[in-house]
């Protein structure tokens, strides 16, 4: 523990034990040490009063590059950033690795992580976050650091924006506002970009803030104004949020004639009986290379958080020649934002209306379990939670084998797979034949050469499980639904019949 002139005496800091300024997953590697005295000096809910006071810096998180024209380069398109977090509870590695995820979530969007601090509380502040005297400090080390923005990581009130905004002096804004801004960046499709503005104007709704003539009124108030200028009028504040409501209620009308289009394609697959399976899993887990190699559909495949946000559904084949298709899906992530979540309903009911999940989990990630637990919070909040699932624990080649044990143990349908080099995915493949819904009707019919069409149904719709070609028409053996079954029936030979 250091001390430093932009920090209290009792301020705990991290010395910066990568100097070679390593990215936001060098955070990942935690100072166990500090946690265990940390434990040790806790009494009851209780904190040690200069643990309560701390606001430590933590190590490894700077993303500044050693190459001075790639810095110039970056510096002149990056805004730079400075992350801070309110430890209220878990263990020091549960708070390290929320703000390692902070930071890989900031340079998706595009900056420069200079710096990371987090303080230890019972809750938030309710006026700054962090509290007054440590906003200060803060401010400190955004001079010190020459950051332009500070990131919360946490949602915050419009009051506490405002306040720490006046204390440090630059941008804050928080988690939600960080996820919004990744999703307007990568969102490509027509619906993909009206879900993240639906989002983003719920967001800033009762956020916006008036100065000067932003609260003067526009009309009304004196004997002389004429016609239709009497009454308090309306300020320019308020008329802006009347128009962002205006706006959104468009934008769900669009969103909802979209939903139609995707509702008639499900409505299709499922009168032609298609079985359908849908990838879901936190973002970066692998759920696009997953498909990819399942499928070999050549999505956009790249290593940050959500690349993926408009839904691929792709057709594919059971080892036994079944068709499905298989849908990937946006990724979640923790806390993901309650606007996200209603935005990108109609989206994410690809997960709702399949017949299997494959839940994809990153087995190289310090924490898989978290993962899970914040996935499948979001597949109970769209209705998901009655569809068969399959834990699918992606990178069994980077992960740690006790992990992966681990896993394999704790869940009940689980494979470990790993998309990029192949290993166990004709496993997973045998598993989704073998989970997926079968035909209820088993018949056997000798079908004329004139009914070619009955046959290839049989093969898309049904499960072929003997084909014969005779002199008199195809003699097939197959377990088909109901109504294949009743277009087959006719060509029952009378001795089976």
């Amino acid at each position: 523990m250091t001390s430093s002139s932009s920090l209290s005496q009792d301020t705990k800091r991290f010395a910066n034990s990568h100097p070679e300024g390593l990215r936001a997953d060098a955070l990942m590697e935690e100072d166990v040490a500090w946690s265990h005295e940390i434990d040790g000096e806790r009494d009851g809910h209780q904190f040690d009063r200069s643990d309560r006071a701390a606001l430590r810096r933590v190590a490894g998180l700077s993303t500044e590059l050693e190459d001075v024209t790639e810095v110039e380069y970056r510096q002149l398109r990056l805004e730079r950033v400075v992350l801070v977090g309110v430890w209220t509870s878990g263990t020091s590695q549960d708070a390290d690795n929320s703000l390692a995820e902070l930071a890989a979530l900031a340079e998706t969007a595009g900056a420069l992580v200079l710096d990371g601090v987090i303080q230890r509380r019972d809750k938030p502040d309710a006026a700054t976050y962090i509290g007054s005297g440590k906003a200060q400090e803060l401010r400190d080390i955004v001079l010190e650091s020459g950051a332009d923005t500070v990131i919360c990581d946490g949602e915050l009130s419009p009051g506490q924006l405002i306040h720490l905004e006046d204390v440090v002096k630059v941008k804050v804004i928080d988690r939600t506002a960080l996820i919004l801004d990744i999703f307007a960046q990568h969102a490509k499709s027509r619906e993909g970009k009206a879900q993240v503005a639906l989002a983003q104007m719920q967001y800033m709704l009762p956020r916006l803030r008036g100065w000067g003539q932003s609260l003067s009124r526009q009309m009304g108030g004196g004997k002389g104004g004429g016609l239709a200028t009497r009454g308090p009028g309306e300020t320019k504040i308020e008329t802006d949020r009347r128009r962002i409501r205006e706006k959104m209620a468009k934008m769900r009308r669009e969103i909802a004639e979209m939903k139609t289009g995707r509702d008639i394609q499900r409505q299709v697959r499922r009168r032609n009986k298609v079985p359908s399976v849908a990838i879901a899993g936190y973002t970066n887990a692998g759920k696009s290379s997953l498909l990819n190699r399942l499928t070999g559909a050549g999505v956009l495949v790249e290593n940050a958080l959500f690349a993926t946000l408009d839904p691929t559904v792709r057709r594919a084949e059971t080892p036994g020649g079944r068709l499905y298709t298989l849908a990937d899906t946006v990724g979640f992530v923790r806390h993901l934002p309650h606007h996200l979540v209603e935005a990108f309903r109609s989206t994410m009911e690809e997960v709702g209306d399949s017949d299997l999940i494959l839940h994809v989990v990153d087995g190289a990630h310090p924490n898989p379990e978290e993962q899970l637990a914040a996935v499948r919070e979001v597949i109970r909040d769209v209705g998901a939670t009655g569809v068969p699932e399959i834990v699918v624990i992606n990178k069994a080649d980077a992960a740690d084998p006790l992990t992966l044990q681990r896993l394999l143990r704790i869940e009940k349908r689980a494979l470990a797979v790993s998309a990029r080099t192949g290993q166990g995915i004709d496993e997973l493949l045998a598993l989704i034949d073998n989970e997926l819904p079968r035909p209820s009707v088993e018949i056997e019919a000798l079908v004329p050469y004139t009914h070619g069409k009955l046959v290839a149904r049989a093969h898309t719709e049904g499960e072929v499980i003997s084909e014969e070609h005779t002199p008199e028409g195809t003699l097939l053996k197959v377990r088909v639904h109901e109504e294949l079954a009743a277009d087959l029936a006719p060509y029952v030979p009378t001795a089976t019949a």
